[in-house]
């Protein structure tokens, strides 16, 4: 036996392995696990030594050179060149070195025909497994040499084996046709599902979140039920396929495939067909592309996402929710074993059908696993006790309308799971609350500050209202934004010295054009401190606020904070843009009151950025501001500082007096008609916004701010984290030296001053206009001039003294205010600034109303006198109107045209004021 010849076979293995050690040049130094089955005599042992060896042994295959003189230059091609058995011989002298020879020859001849010559032989499948993986890692290591190995001779055949191998590996692509349609699945930011929606074809399909495993439970449940021999073969078991073959002849009809968890998941891939001996070999081929092409554990996952599980379920991860409600990873091994046994069987779960036998199959399965020691002895009683699915689960909805947004597949969210639950609860409770005042709709959103990412989005809540109109996504909806954009001129006119926290502006009866805005309620103070007019958002100050900041310059602003909803020029929302003349989104708002918080912190923005935005994609980061800020740190602090000021809800009214409490930022919004209700409030780490009202656009008298809104946002804050209010940036600031009476710059009649803060890079410059120093008589009964003084002489006195019709609001408004004397009955002087018109304005453009009967409506007019007691007497172009005291108002019919308006008071002083009356269509 020891001194037998080699076979003929034998010879030709021989001549096989030779091809294979050429194919990792120069020698066997570092070969992988796949070589073991390679010759190898020493480390640096090359192609041509082992070649001399095998020559000089008689194992060389047979030709017309076995045993002579065998030239080490080349390696020579048989005389008769077959790609099949791909013999090598040696056949002529080559001018090329020999190293180069070999290495073109290597990759372009020995590896397609050692490949085929492979197929030919009835060698274990385990080792052309492993030459399967070994050809694959040098097709991909040999580019270089194939490039160069091109130009050579012998081109032809070396190209029609890549072909051939090409057409066997590549072209039959299993996946390639075969990519299914996946669910939406939306995840929260820890991998809770928080909601689903079925695929394109109608199926419960979930892509995996984790494209290289599987839960460990199910995937030995799945090898163990479906595959024992599964990480032992290449994708397809020759005595399976031959023992199935026996048992369908035996049957007389199909029993048994004899397919590998390789070859269903390649069936799987591909669309469905009938089970003939042509898709059988088939699926065997596409078997062995897909263990060629993917790991182990990639081929689960690919079972895992193609297996039906019972009804319009596929895929594990969709199987773990419909049936059991929690994720793949979660299951229990009871529920990883029932899995595991129903995509042979999907049909079992059923209501009432085959119930029985679902669960022997799972026993069976259990009691297996637990021999195998993979359940742990005091689980694998549990297991078999535990209850087999009953009807589907329904999915998740805790975010429907993000979930609408959200791309076919699964998307990582950066939802918070339990604030987004107790959201929607909230939500729940709150429309409830407000649907008997005829309000429907509701949505808020959470939103961290650091990052801009979305923690809780309620786009709407279902009601008992009209039908369907939850399903409208009322916070990315563009609606009218009422007074929340207030703050954010407050902020631009600190910045750039119009205004100081504690500067007077008027908040007087107000007329531009035909607008005439109003507070919300129908009162006039006068003169209100800006950081007070803020806090109690009234209309008529911002909307003289924004004529002096001008419209085109706010506009700009809010862009630079992400509203991109502004798509109408600037001049065609006019004045109108700072109370609702606008339409925003909640999401938007949120957006920009973060990015005022993170500027309040002293966050520098991004450069290059467009503009800051709120995200809820975990894979998608907010951006940021422009390189420069839209408002300055010490801005939006000082802003911020003001919203704290905002009164609170009844059930919040007295929030400071519990030490314990949360210090908010909070702004409301009521839009024209009552249809929109607005509540941003903001600390160091959130911003909650909401929204109030109807999604149809109906107006009710209860949607407002401060009551449909607030009360919701004030309950989300209680569910958030605690945290310190924003630290105050000393750097940010400068003091400068106000009248305390004015806000303006002290002057040097001004008697009381006080140092506030403005932002440091603003340039404040307006010197107070209403402290003056005043002549009195020597009782301070009366004014007096100098010439009509007296023996008595006068007396000098500094005093706040504001314009007649300011005057005539705020010494209504403000206990304490010190109004001048009336002048001496002898003693006063023409044009002494006594008399002002409250409306209407220089150059108004006045509509005039019509009334019900179809008849043009009266036109007011309004003044004020200093004098309290003063006669004021009107003229209308060269007709008189009357005389009035005390509330010196008229009303008139003005015909359509441009119209004088004269008064004159008892000491002959007059004022005109010009207007026209236009007339409508």
């Amino acid at each position: 036996m020891g001194n037998r010849q080699p076979s003929r076979w034998s010879k030709r293995r021989r001549g096989y392995w030779i091809r294979l050690v050429a194919l990792r040049l120069p020698g066997c130094a570092g070969r992988s696990r796949h070589d073991v089955f390679l010759p190898c005599q020493g480390r640096d042992q090359n192609v041509s030594d082992i070649r001399q060896q095998d020559v000089r042994r008689g194992v060389f295959p047979s030709g017309r050179h076995r045993g002579g003189d065998v030239s080490t230059r080349g390696i020579r091609r048989h005389s008769r060149p077959s790609l099949v058995t791909g013999y090598l011989a040696i056949e002529r002298e080559s001018k090329e070195p020999a190293a180069v020879k070999r290495e073109r020859l290597a990759l372009w001849r020995g590896l397609p025909a050692g490949f085929l010559n492979r197929l030919a032989t009835r060698v274990p499948y385990g080792r052309f497994r492993a030459f399967i993986s070994y050809a694959h890692g040098r097709v991909r290591r040999g580019v270089r040499i194939a490039a160069k190995g091109a130009l050579g001779p012998d081109l032809a055949p070396a190209l029609a084996g890549w072909l051939l191998f090409v057409a066997v590996f590549l072209v039959l692509d299993p996946l390639a046709s075969s990519t299914p349609s996946f669910s939406k699945a939306l995840y929260a930011a820890g991998g809770e599902l928080i909601g689903a929606s079925v695929a394109a074809d109608g199926q419960w399909r979930f892509e995996s979140d984790d494209s290289q495993t599987i839960p460990g439970r199910y995937a030995r449940a799945l090898v163990a039920y479906e595959d024992r021999d599964f990480y032992g073969h290449a994708g397809f078991d020759p005595l399976a396929i031959i023992r199935a073959l026996r048992d369908n002849v035996r049957a007389g009809t199909i029993v048994s495939g004899g397919s590998t968890l390789t070859m269903q998941t390649a069936r799987l891939s591909r669309p469905a067909s009938r089970r003939t001996i042509f898709a059988k070999v088939k699926e065997l081929w596409l078997a062995v592309r897909l263990e060629l092409f993917n790991t182990k554990e990639g081929i689960l996952v690919l079972y895992a996402e193609r297996a039906p599980f019972g009804g319009n379920v596929v895929g594990l991860e969709a199987a773990g929710f419909r049936w059991f409600g929690r994720p793949a990873r979660d299951l229990t091994w009871a529920e990883a074993a029932t899995l595991a046994v129903l995509p042979n069987s999907p049909g079992l779960v059923h209501p009432g059908r085959s119930r029985d036998e679902l669960g022997r199959k799972r026993d069976t399965l259990l009691s297996y696993l637990s021999e195998a020691g993979a359940i742990p002895v005091g689980e694998y009683g549990t297991a078999l006790v535990e209850p087999l699915p009953g009807e589907p689960l329904p999915m998740p909805a805790l975010a429907p309308h993000l979930l609408a947004k959200a791309p076919p597949g699964a998307t990582e969210s950066t939802l918070d799971y339990s604030l987004q639950m107790r959201m929607n609860a909230v939500a729940e409770r709150h429309v409830r609350r407000l649907a008997p005042q005829g309000i429907r709709n509701l949505a808020a959103i959470v939103v961290r500050v650091r990052d801009g990412s979305v923690a809780a989005y309620v786009g709407n809540v279902e009601s008992a209202g009209i039908e369907g109109s939850w399903r409208v996504d009322c916070a990315g909806a563009p609606r009218s934004s009422g007074s929340i954009l207030k703050p954010f001129l407050y902020a631009a006119m600190l910045d750039s010295g119009e205004l100081t926290p504690t500067r007077l502006v008027p908040d007087i009866p107000t007329r531009v054009g035909s607008y005439s805005p109003e507070n919300n309620l129908k009162t006039f103070s006068g003169a209100v401190r800006a950081n007070e007019a803020l806090a109690q958002s009234l209309n008529v100050p911002f909307v003289r606020l924004l004529r002096s900041f001008g419209v085109e310059r706010f506009a700009a602003l809010l862009e630079r904070f992400g509203f991109s909803t502004l798509t109408r020029a600037p001049a065609d929302y006019g004045l109108t843009l700072i109370l609702g003349g606008a339409e925003v989104t909640l999401v938007e708002a949120a957006s920009a009151y973060a990015e005022l918080a993170r500027i309040a912190l002293g966050e520098e923005p991004v450069p290059g950025a467009q503009f800051s935005r709120v995200t809820w994609r975990s894979d998608e980061p907010a951006e940021k501001a422009l390189s420069q800020s839209p408002v300055s740190q010490g801005a939006a602090w000082l802003a911020l500082e003001a919203l704290t000021k905002v009164g609170r809800p009844t059930h919040e009214a007295s929030w400071q007096e519990y030490a314990s409490s949360l210090r908010v930022a909070w702004k409301t919004g009521t839009s024209f008609g009552s249809r929109d209700a607005w509540a941003i409030g903001v600390t160091r780490e959130y911003v909650v916004a909401v929204w109030a009202g109807n999604a149809s656009g109906e107006g009710k008298p209860a949607i407002k701010g401060t009551d449909a809104a607030a009360p919701l946002l004030f309950d989300a804050f209680g569910m958030l984290p605690r945290s310190p209010w924003f630290p105050e940036p000393g750097n940010a600031f400068k003091m400068v030296t106000v009248c305390a009476d004015s806000g303006f710059i002290a002057g040097p009649d001004c008697v009381r001053i006080e140092r506030v803060a403005v932002p440091a890079g603003s340039t404040v410059d307006a010197t107070c206009p209403y402290c003056r120093l005043v002549h009195l008589s020597p009782d301070g009964r009366f004014q007096v001039t100098a010439e009509c003084a007296g023996p008595d002489g006068l007396v000098f006195e500094k005093r706040f003294v504001l314009p007649p019709v300011i005057e005539w609001y705020y010494r209504r408004a403000v206990i304490g205010y010190r109004a001048l004397p009336v002048w001496k009955p002898d003693c006063v002087p023409v044009q002494a600034g006594n008399l002002e018109f409250i409306a209407p304005e220089e150059g108004s453009l006045i509509y005039v109303p019509i009334e019900l009967d179809g008849s043009p409506g009266m036109t007011v007019f309004r003044a004020a006198h200093r004098n309290p007691v003063a006669r004021i007497f009107w003229h209308l172009d060269s007709d008189y109107l009357g005389e009035t005291r005390g509330d010196h108002r008229v009303e008139a019919r003005p015909a359509p045209g441009r119209h004088d308006l004269v008064i004159m008071d008892e000491s002959g002083s007059s004022i005109t004021r010009h207007f026209e009356i236009l007339a409508r269509d």
